[in-house]
């Protein structure tokens, strides 16, 4: 991956206003720096923007993003029975976007979005809270 020549789409919420549209391009362009003025130069080709309605829900140990009809997934934190706390199994030292994920398992998950298409059911996953502002 640091190699780069990544082909990159961008999926925008159908609720945001024009000046959220012309932010975020800013953003995963690099133009606003953060994370993303780090990734820009390994972007070799852009997939284009699509928009469709965003819902995301989490509680707690699971988290589930739809966009649309392109994509369906959703995660389930892996929680060892030997844990008393039930915080759940963490991976830390990750970096970008995360220091700290939570390992698990997605119960579900359909990618179908510029071309692109694929299934990671069944298969591990990592997730963790972000926020980004400008």
């Amino acid at each position: 991956m640091s190699e780069g020549n990544w082909r990159v789409g961008v999926l925008m919420d159908a609720a945001a206003s024009q000046e959220q549209a012309e932010a975020l391009g800013a953003v995963f362009s690099g133009q606003s720096g953060g994370p993303m003025s780090g990734l820009a130069p390994l972007i070799g080709e852009m997939l284009g923007m699509e928009v469709a309605p965003v819902e995301y829900a989490d509680d707690g140990r699971r988290h589930r993003v739809r966009i649309g009809d392109a994509i369906d997934l959703e995660v389930e934190d892996f929680v060892s029975p030997f844990d008393p706390t039930g915080a759940g199994v963490k991976v830390s030292g990750v970096g970008f976007a995360a220091d700290t994920v939570a390992a698990g398992l997605a119960t579900g998950s359909r990618v179908n979005v510029f071309g692109l298409e694929w299934s990671n059911e069944g298969k591990n996953s990592f997730s963790a809270p972000f926020a980004w502002s400008a």
